[in-house]
């Protein structure tokens, strides 16, 4: 899984190259394997979105970003990825009228449910394995320290 900033990069090059195609051109048909990339960027971006609003615990401690930067971050590919959505539907519109725009959305829709259902949660479950054993890890140091330190504390005491 690829963080926001990256996804939204990659869709941002899907879009300007359907674009030079559009201009230079070419028919939307040729440019449909480019606008797929870009509804995988943007599903990517999506789903790293979601995390970035439910982070694990440690994740939450040791971030390097401020939550506003984060948060302004996010906001800003967003922004950036409606105004490419609203621009790509113009075209396809355009192209095909309501009834194949409306064909779009719906199967897109279903392969985001397919989706959401096993790429995405596979890589959710893996990352929370991920952090739990941390968290799980760095409980049971602690633990042993504390232990250790009262030992050495009643050792003291006794001798």
């Amino acid at each position: 899984m690829i963080d926001p900033v990256s996804a939204c990069l990659v869709a941002t090059k899907a879009f300007n190259t359907v674009k030079a195609m559009i201009n230079a051109g070419r028919e939307v048909e040729s440019c449909l394997q480019q606008v797929s990339l870009w509804y995988g960027a943007v599903s990517d971006f999506n789903e790293c979105k979601k995390q970035a609003e439910n982070p694990p615990l440690f994740k939450r401690l040791v971030s390097s970003k401020s939550i506003n930067q984060e948060a302004m971050d996010i906001y800003i590919q967003q922004k950036k990825i409606q105004k490419q959505e609203s621009e790509l539907r113009t075209m396809l519109l355009y192209a095909y009228g309501t009834g194949g725009y409306q064909e779009l959305v719906d199967m897109r829709r279903k392969i985001k449910e397919q989706r959401e259902k096993t790429v995405y949660a596979q890589a959710r479950r893996r990352k929370a394995f991920l952090w739990n054993t941390l968290a799980i890890t760095a409980i049971g140091f602690l633990s042993y320290l504390i232990f250790y330190i009262f030992k050495l504390i009643i050792n003291q005491a006794l001798a």
